[in-house]
């Protein structure tokens, strides 16, 4: 059984916590208006043989998406378990 998480320590943990949060809704944001609002000019550059915005609505952010969500998953299972509140099972 750990030890209760003192106030300092809890506050490190939702410090961190909402540090990568913001960081990882920052790149969804990115990806879902910054690249469609520039959707003419990135059609310039391909991707795989695809228009570069058409890609990215077709493929490319869901990808991201799936990135992010697994990426996040990793992170906070390593962040609970460094400072003991992870889940048991």
């Amino acid at each position: 059984m750990t030890s209760p998480i003192t106030e300092e320590r809890r506050k490190e943990y939702w410090r961190r916590t909402l540090r990568i949060t913001a960081i990882l809704l920052s790149i969804w944001f990115v990806v879902t208006y910054v690249v469609i609002f520039f959707a003419v000019p990135l059609n310039e550059f391909t991707f795989l043989g695809f228009p570069f915005a058409f890609y990215m609505g077709a493929q490319g952010a869901l990808a991201i998406y799936v990135v992010l969500i697994v990426f996040y998953a990793w992170y906070m299972n390593r962040l609970d378990r460094e400072f003991g509140v992870a889940e048991e099972g």
